[in-house]
């Protein structure tokens, strides 16, 4: 049998994160171009979707965020509940250990934002942004690593972004939304109702559970509570067994057939309509800020001391074994490759600095650039070394 993640899963993961890293470098090469006015017009140029009663007015970048971002979210509960059902996080002795280095993962940049920030002239309530790890990212920086790391490395990888994937949107939901409109949450909530009893019915044909996820999302977006929130409600829904006689279940195909488009469309257009801010006239002063200066302490040493910390008290305590074939000086590099969270960085830092303007934004992609920039070089260069180790040893 073979053993999730598979090798098209992870080669589609890293693949998006070097799709990734070039939206990113494009939108922030053309926010300080002569083509700065056409890119902000580009994605502040506001379009109306009217559906029925359906009608929303948002600038691009908001229908990325809170429209596409749902598909992101979808997937990551896809994620969730296969892992929880089948997978690493479905027994005690599975989850331990990443789910407690997840635990550390969210306490470390916490510590780490807040000692920056928690006095006068700083900015507390960005405290959530270094929670979480962009996993395409990590991905394809454990890929430029070398062929010579233990596979349970890049298995301990994706589990632990999975348990901090959840621990966001745990975040997201206790702290992020507007002003709630009870009308339209209603609406979702019958929506949500028709997809837990659509998933008694394996058979459904997939364009019910489509209406389902368009009319969920609808109503979570004119409610005011965030709509990852949706996603992950609709993904839970998904039922885990085989459609008919098909032989893949039915949450594999929703898996399988999103997941490209995830990490080559949306994440990339998201980072494209995100990433994109304007240096021009910033000051030192500014970039040195306790904000950004937190975001980047928060993924850079926050998040890999607060994954270390926890993997070393879980396995000294006798709660889990460290993976297969790995050693201390390579949990380290995986540690620090936890720090590549800009992506995640930027959508939890929209919420926690929602009207914040401009300097605001770019002080988020400034901080959040910074530590995982550094986060991802320490890291391969940490594994390289390990694997450099690893051969001399087998060599000898």
């Amino acid at each position: 049998m073979a053993v999730r993640p598979t090798v098209g899963f992870l080669k589609t993961e890293a693949g998006g994160g070097a799709a990734l890293i070039a939206a990113a470098l494009v939108a922030l090469l053309l926010a300080n171009s002569p083509w700065s006015a056409a890119y902000f017009n580009l994605i502040r140029h506001e379009t109306e979707i009217s559906i029925g009663a359906f009608s929303e007015t948002l600038s691009l970048q908001a229908w990325v965020k809170d429209g596409l971002m749902t598909v992101f979210f979808f997937v990551v509960g896809l994620e969730i509940k296969q892992e929880a059902l089948k997978g690493e996080l479905s027994s005690p002795r599975k989850l331990a250990l990443p789910g407690i280095a997840a635990v550390g993962g969210l306490l470390g940049p916490a510590l780490a934002y807040l000692a920056l920030n928690a006095g006068g002239g700083g900015a507390p309530q960005g405290w959530p942004v270094g929670s979480a790890t962009d996993i395409a990212f990590a991905l394809a920086a454990l890929a430029l690593a070398g062929r010579d790391l233990p596979g349970s490395l890049r298995l301990f990888l994706l589990t632990l972004a999975i348990a901090d994937d959840l621990g966001a949107v745990g975040l997201i939901a206790a702290l992020y939304h507007q002003q709630i409109h009870y009308g339209p949450l209603l609406g979702a909530g019958a929506a949500l109702a028709g997809l837990i009893l659509l998933s008694q019915w394996n058979e459904a044909p997939f364009l019910f559970r489509m209406l389902g996820f368009l009319t969920l999302g609808a109503f979570t977006l004119t409610s005011g509570v965030n709509t990852s929130l949706a996603g992950v409600a609709a993904a839970l829904t998904v039922p885990i067994g085989a459609r008919g006689r098909e032989p893949e279940p039915v949450i594999k195909h929703f898996m399988n057939s999103l997941h490209p488009y995830v990490a080559y469309g949306i994440l990339p257009l998201y980072a494209f309509t995100a990433a994109g801010v304007s240096f021009a006239g910033v000051s030192w002063r500014e970039l040195a800020a306790p904000a950004p200066l937190g975001v980047a302490a928060a993924l850079f040493i926050g998040r890999p001391a607060g994954v270390l910390a926890a993997t070393w008290l879980c396995v000294r305590t006798g709660l889990a074994r460290r993976p297969t074939g790995s050693s201390w000086l390579e949990l380290f590099g995986v540690a620090l490759l936890c720090g590549i969270g800009f992506t995640m960085s930027l959508f939890i830092g929209a919420l926690a600095f929602d009207g914040g303007g401009e300097t605001a934004h770019m002080q988020l992609v400034a901080g959040a650039g910074a530590g995982s920039l550094l986060s991802a070089l320490a890291g391969v260069v940490v594994l390289r070394l390990a694997a450099r180790r690893r051969r001399a040893l087998r060599g000898g």
